[in-house]
């Protein structure tokens, strides 16, 4: 099950993003904490009643920020984080956003080009991490 976060979540979504990109990615946490928690609208998915993934959105005119994207490592490769992604962009379009773009890491390029993103621009480093920007129209 995936919806929007409610703030009894927000333990649980900074948690999964911890564990995820400071523990697992090696992300600084000020680099991952970045103040804008709070202007966005989150995500979070469960399985069997435990949160395992979510996903931030940022919203500015017509264009929203997918970022945050976390699935938590032992429930990878079951499709989750695509379905986190389908659901982001669906909120997108009902809050009536026009285009949808992230920064992906370069290893992810292809999982977001599945869902129809388009990378542009050169690669570039983000945390230490190497990304491509993506963009979507809706």
């Amino acid at each position: 099950m995936i919806r929007r976060a409610e703030p009894r979540d927000m333990p649980a979504v900074l948690d999964i993003r911890a564990r995820v990109f400071i523990e697992e990615q090696g992300v600084s946490e000020t680099d991952e904490r970045d103040g804008r928690d709070d202007d966005a609208i989150h995500l979070i998915a469960f399985d069997c009643g435990a949160p395992v993934g979510t996903a931030r959105l940022l919203i500015k005119g017509d264009t929203g920020r997918i970022g945050r994207v976390a699935v938590l490592a032992d429930k990878r490769g079951r499709g989750l984080g695509k379905d986190i992604m389908r659901w982001a962009l669906d909120e997108l379009r009902r809050q009536g956003v026009a285009q949808a773009n992230l920064g992906s890491q370069a290893h992810a390029v292809g999982f977001y080009e599945d869902l129809g993103f388009e990378a542009t621009g050169p690669e570039y480093f983000d945390a230490g991490i190497p990304h491509r920007e993506m963009v979507l129209s809706l």
